[in-house]
């Protein structure tokens, strides 16, 4: 059996917002095993991205704790919460966050420059084939379709060979078929560099192409059926 890469225990996130506290996470147990692609689905603010963004290391728990193959987040310093989000994760966001002054190769080999990472091109143009982008890496950003954009985001986010890909709203601005085309290639990927993939969605289409997927209601996971 495999073991849970990314662990959660107890977990809640409260906002205050003038005298009014939010309550955006509820104590909430969640679990996810090595190499599992799991989907996130909910209402808008149940707390999806705040889930995500708690595993990320990229906001902190009010009480709780995640754990990540392993680490105990809150107990890492902001050097080691950089370290771990450029290398034990990988990002994809609604937005593609390309630099429309670099090309789609430097776009994608950046983040690994940034952190001094020696570039593994072979795997770079392997992952690009993958991604049907191969031809697109001399291109800048502005050049591509949606889709195309996203689906260099999303090599972007591979580049590093993370553990965990973390993707919110991923598909969110492009139509049915290139969604569909993006997440089919993003299983893909996962499963051939054997990485777990937890993606947040509105779409069911989408959510029902995971392992398993996990409803957020009012900031708790939901127990119906």
């Amino acid at each position: 059996m495999e073991k849970a890469i990314v662990k959660t225990n107890s977990l809640s996130k409260h906002y205050h917002v003038g005298t009014q506290t939010v309550i955006a996470l509820d104590g909430v147990d969640f679990e996810v095993k090595e190499r599992e692609f799991v989907s996130i689905i909910g209402k808008s603010g149940c707390g999806k991205s705040t889930l995500l963004h708690m595993i990320g290391g990229l906001d902190f728990p009010t009480s709780g704790t995640v754990m990540v193959d392993g680490m105990n987040l809150s107990e890492m310093n902001e050097e080691q919460l950089a370290l771990f989000r450029r290398r034990k994760v990988g990002f994809i966001f609604q937005q593609y966050n390309l630099i429309p002054d670099l090309n789609i190769y430097d776009n994608i080999t950046f983040p690994l420059e940034l952190d001094g990472t020696i570039v593994d091109k072979e795997f770079i143009r392997e992952l690009a084939k993958t991604l049907h982008i191969a031809d697109r890496l001399a291109m800048f950003p502005s050049m591509l379709s949606g889709g195309e954009q996203q689906r260099a985001a999303i090599a972007r986010a591979l580049a590093a060979k993370p553990a965990i890909i973390l993707a919110d709203e991923p598909t969110g601005n492009l139509d049915t078929s290139a969604s569909h085309d993006v997440i089919g290639l993003l299983k893909v990927t996962a499963e051939k560099y054997q990485q777990t993939l937890i993606v947040i969605t509105h779409d069911l289409d989408i959510a029902q192409m995971a392992d398993r997927t996990v409803r957020l209601q009012d900031g708790k996971i939901w127990k119906g059926k």
